[in-house]
Order: structure tokens, then sequence, then C-alpha cells
């Protein structure tokens, strides 16, 4: 089982997760945004124009690539379950005992043959390290930087390129704003969790494994 996991860490692009950014195994950093939804059918036709142009306008003003990602995951109604039981030990009425009772069975049995789905909004916000040197060649400056993105940042680099990928963070919700839209970034545990469940889709109740501090030179 071990071997078997090793194996399948080679698959995932993910090498740390530090400081709240994830930082992938070809060097590049990313925050995620955890963004609200906008329900965009219940505008009116002016105001779907105006949020069209406010995000074309949000598009032209930035000079990198975004991501942005909807995740679909089946609700897990356990912990609501558990709640209603615990509740209906504390009526004294036994007719409300019942019908809580029956309410249960009708919230277990209609959520396992509908899956319910709840629906999560996150933009990616990207940054590589560093820039191309071509000056000895397009082969040997991939070769050097591919080279330093490998070794391992050292908290005075990490420090300095966190701050500018902050700036892109701060541009990208200052853009998403206007349009309505509030976004939050999400924490370590939170991102362990994220990434987990991307690559482990079907383990809906199990815990991601706990978060590990970043290494540091």
């Amino acid at each position: 089982m071990a071997k078997e996991n090793k194996a399948t860490q080679k698959f995932v692009p993910v090498r740390d997760i530090r400081d709240n950014v994830v930082i992938m195994k070809n060097g590049q950093m990313a925050t995620v945004l955890l963004a609200t939804s906008i329900n965009f059918a219940l505008k009116s036709t002016d105001e779907q124009r105006a949020i069209l142009r406010q995000f074309q306008s949000f598009l032209n003003t930035i000079d990198f690539s975004l991501q942005f990602y909807v995740q679909s995951r089946r609700l897990n109604i356990e912990p609501y379950i558990e709640i209603l039981k615990t509740r209906e030990s504390d009526q004294d009425n036994d007719l409300m005992k019942i019908q809580l009772r029956e309410y249960i069975e009708f919230v277990r049995s209609f959520t396992t043959e509908v899956d319910i789905m709840t629906k999560s909004f996150f933009v990616v916000v990207p940054y590589t390290p560093g820039s191309l040197d071509l000056s000895e060649g397009l082969s040997g400056g991939l070769s050097k930087i591919m080279k330093r993105k490998q070794e391992t940042m050292s908290n005075t680099k990490f420090e300095e390129e966190k701050t500018q990928l902050d700036q892109r963070v701060s541009v990208v919700e200052q853009g998403l704003t206007r349009i309505g839209i509030r976004t939050v970034p999400l924490g370590n545990e939170e991102l362990v969790e994220l990434y987990y469940h991307i690559f482990n889709p079907d383990e809906v109740n199990t815990k991601p494994p706990e978060v590990t501090s970043g290494e540091s030179a």
C-alpha cells in the first residue's frame, strides 16, 4: 500500500503548500481564491450587459493568466442527520419524536436516491518565479531556469516571490469586487482539503492528510 501511494504521488503536480501558497513541482506558485457567484439569469438585460462589460474590462487590465475552477461535490448529509438524532432525544412529545424520526428517514432515503450536489467557485492566481534568460540560448535558458525551480526555495526568496504573487491577487480581488463577486484566499488546511478531493473525488467522507510546514533552505 505504501508503494502504491508513493507511485500515485508522482502524478500529483503539487510539491508543497506553504503560507497559504501552493507550490507546484515545476516551480510555479499559486494562490487559490474562493469566490461567490452571481445569479446572472435573474439580472435585467441592462445589468447583464454591465456585468459583461465590467468583466471584459477586468480581463483587459491583467497581463497574466487566470484559472476559473468550479467544483461539484456530493453533499455529505450525515452531519445533518446526526444533529437531528440528538434533537430527537430532547423531544418530550412522543408525536414530535415520531415525526422527527420519519423526517430523518425521508432525508436519508431522498439523498440516497438523488445525488445532491454542492458547487464551489475558485479562482487560481498563478505566478512563476524568475524570468527566462535567453542570453545563453533558448535551450540553455530553459535548462537553467528549470534547475533553479527544482531547488528548495529559501525563506527570504519565498517571501520575495510571494510579494509578487500577492500583488496579482490584489488586482484580481479588486477587479472581481467591481463585478459584485467577493473572494477570500484559502488557507493551508483548506488548500490541502481542496487538492485532496480533486485527486480523490470518490472519498467524500475521508479526512484529508494533515498539512505540514514547508521546507526551508
